[in-house]
C-alpha cells in the first residue's frame, strides 16, 4: 500500500513539474505578453514591446514577421495553460477525496500529460518559426537563454529574470540539490 501511494505521489510530482516547466517556457517565449501588450506607440508603428525580442536586438523588419506569430502563440498557450491548470485542480480534488478512485486519478493524469504535450509542441513550433526569422547570432543567444533557464526551477526562474543568469545551479553543477530538479521540456 505504501509503495503504491509513493508511486502515485512521484507520478503526480513529475506530471506537475513537467507542466510547470512547460508553462515557464511558454511565458519566456511569449515575452511576458500581459506586461507589454499595451506598450505600442499611439501612432501604431511596430514598436518592439516584447522584452525577449528587444534583448535579442531584432530589427523592425524581423519584428513585423515575428509579432503576428507571437500573438497567435500567446493566445494558444494561454488557453492550454488555463486548461492544464483546471485539470490539475481536478486531479488534486480526486487525490484529496475521501474515496480514492485510482482509475479516475490515472485518467486525469493522462489528460494533464496530453495538455503538457500540446504545450511542448506549441513551444517547439514557435521556436522553429522564430528560427526562420532570427539571425544565427540571435538564434544562439535565444537558445543559450533557454538552456540557462530550463531544467531546474528555482528562485527567479518563474519570476521572469529574462536574459539574466540564474542563481540556481543547473544540472550537474556543484552544489546542485536533488530537490530542486524537475522535469525538462
Amino acid at each position: 500500500m505504501v509503495t503504491r501511494n509513493a508511486f502515485l505521489l512521484i507520478v503526480l510530482s513529475v506530471a506537475l513539474n513537467v507542466g510547470f516547466a512547460g508553462v515557464w517556457a511558454a511565458q519566456k517565449v511569449s515575452g511576458h505578453w500581459s506586461a507589454w501588450e499595451g506598450r505600442r506607440t499611439k501612432n501604431g508603428d511596430h514598436a518592439i514591446w516584447c522584452p525577449l525580442y528587444r534583448s535579442l536586438g531584432v530589427t523592425d523588419e524581423q519584428w513585423r514577421q515575428l509579432e503576428p506569430r507571437l500573438a497567435q502563440f500567446h493566445q494558444a498557450s494561454r488557453a492550454l495553460c488555463q486548461e492544464i491548470q483546471r485539470k490539475r485542480g481536478e486531479l488534486i480534488d480526486l487525490v484529496a477525496a475521501g474515496q480514492t478512485d485510482r482509475e479516475a486519478i490515472a485518467a486525469k493524469q493522462g489528460e494533464i500529460r496530453a495538455g503538457q504535450h500540446r504545450v511542448q509542441e506549441l513551444v517547439i513550433e514557435q521556436l522553429l518559426a522564430e528560427k526562420e526569422v532570427l539571425t544565427v547570432e540571435q538564434q544562439k543567444e535565444l537558445f543559450d537563454m533557454i538552456r540557462r533557464h530550463s531544467g531546474c526551477i528555482g528562485p527567479g526562474l518563474m519570476r521572469g529574470n529574462l536574459g539574466e543568469p540564474s542563481r540556481t545551479p543547473s544540472r550537474g553543477d556543484p552544489g546542485d540539490d536533488a530537490h530542486d530538479t524537475v522535469g525538462e521540456l
